[in-house]
């Protein structure tokens, strides 16, 4: 059955996507990838990273897919060659310089080529797998019809990988040159700052003074901005499609994005793959996905030509995605049992008709009797109202307002580390 394939901007969305249900992940090092404001990876970073995941029993893909220019070949040969004895499970490249030499200092490698490339018909699909590629990333502009016709047309050991899921650009496979011009970050090198999301006016060249703003709605112009992909309400045409890794979008997102993402496309693949006649779609799963942050919401390609549906946003600003309060984590540690031996010594019941003490990292301020929800792996999210909350001198207190402050919450749910206490709606 196809791959899940998540983002992992750092180690701990690493963490969070493997935890979530991802069956691989996807990260750069400290150079060439293309997104070099994510947090990436030392080499020693992506040695612990490959060695979590294959504990696992899943896999991690390095993203070496920017177009280095002649000067940075250097520092690729030394890149490479600290990642000799790295037991990465395949480079995602773009570009033919790179996979040259890739194959000439990691001749084991497993190939997969980058949604960079542009691979939009059977023709192309066929070139790359004849230079040694396994995997082929398409263009996010085909429709479903077309990516069967490269299905078929290649050999049965040639993967497909296609995006399901996060940003889209309104450049052809996100080949642009319009932040060169603006600041010059290069976005083909992972500098990209995204000048198709901001606001423009236009100018009369005698009355620079006077700029007229070209008005879609009240808010602006979007011209260039596109809409977020999201395919969730579309997996039965997606796992009949020929597409064996889906990929979501995202490792500039946070680690909450990362876990309510990979969280609900999992649970929507397997409940297909349990009973593909039988499958019915939860909108449950559209609420967790408009829980993030994100644009307005399109199927992508899939089901529109690019050259009718450019798929081009309404209004500028994202869709916040809820306050994430915090991560549940080990509270049976010696460190967290003497914790729990302070609150017990104020006569504290750790466990009561309302729940029990769980011990949590924070992310955002939580206060007691605040609307919550908790989402676990493979569950939506499971409303309660915040319990008394502990720091761990066993004080009581009205609210936890430090980021990265541990702390004892009482939740009327099974948590287990990892869990997620988020801001909830009421749904009682």
């Amino acid at each position: 059955m196809p791959e899940l394939l998540s983002p992992a901007g750092n180690f701990e969305k690493l963490e969070t996507a493997l935890l979530y249900g991802a069956d691989a992940v996807y990260l750069a090092g400290q150079s060439f990838g293309m997104r070099s404001q994510a947090g990436n990876f030392t080499v020693e970073e992506l040695y612990k990273a490959v060695d979590l995941a294959h504990s696992m029993g899943k896999k991690v893909y390095l993203t070496l897919n920017t177009m280095p220019r002649t000067h940075e070949y250097p520092a690729l040969y030394r890149f490479l060659d600290d990642l000799r004895g790295c037991a990465l499970d395949a480079m995602i490249i773009a570009d033919l310089g790179v996979l040259a030499t890739v194959k000439e200092m990691l001749p084991g490698m497993e190939i997969h080529i980058s949604t960079q490339a542009s691979i939009i018909s059977p023709a192309a699909a066929r070139a790359y797998a004849a230079l040694g590629a396994k995997r082929l990333v398409l263009a996010r502009e085909l429709q479903f019809s077309e990516i069967r016709a490269i299905k078929a047309a290649l050999p049965s050991d040639i993967e497909l990988e296609a995006f399901i899921h996060g940003s889209m650009c309104v450049s052809y496979s996100g080949r642009c040159l319009l932040a060169n011009m603006m600041n010059g970050r290069d976005g083909n090198r992972g500098t990209c700052s995204q000048p198709c999301r901001w606001h423009y006016h236009l100018i009369e060249e005698k009355r620079p003074d006077f700029p007229i703003p070209i008005e879609q709605d009240d808010q602006g112009t979007f011209i260039l901005s596109s809409k977020d992909m999201c395919m969730i309400e579309h997996i039965p045409e997606l796992m009949e499609s020929g597409i064996d890794s889906f990929k979501i979008e995202g490792r500039m997102k946070s680690s909450y994005y990362t876990a309510v993402v990979t969280n609900t496309y999992r649970m929507a693949i397997d409940a297909y793959k349990r009973d593909p006649a039988g499958y019915r779609f939860d909108p449950a799963w559209m609420d967790e996905l408009e829980s993030v942050s994100h644009r307005e919401y399109a199927t992508g390609f899939y089901l529109d030509d690019p050259m009718k549906q450019p798929q081009l946003v309404q209004g500028g600003h994202y869709i916040q995605e809820k306050a994430y309060y915090g991560t549940a984590i080990e509270y049976d540690t010696p460190e967290a049992l003497a914790e729990l031996e302070l609150i017990k010594a104020r006569g504290i019941d750790v466990e009561n008709c309302d729940g029990r003490l769980y011990r949590f990292r924070e992310k955002n301020r939580v206060m007691a009797a605040d609307r919550a929800e908790i989402i676990s792996p493979g569950h939506t999210g499971r409303f309660f109202y915040v319990g008394e909350l502990y720091d761990t001198t066993g004080c009581i207190r009205a609210s936890v307002p430090h980021p990265e402050m541990t702390f004892w919450a009482r939740v009327p749910h099974e948590v287990t580390p990892g869990d997620i206490m988020r801001v909830g709606k009421d749904k009682r």
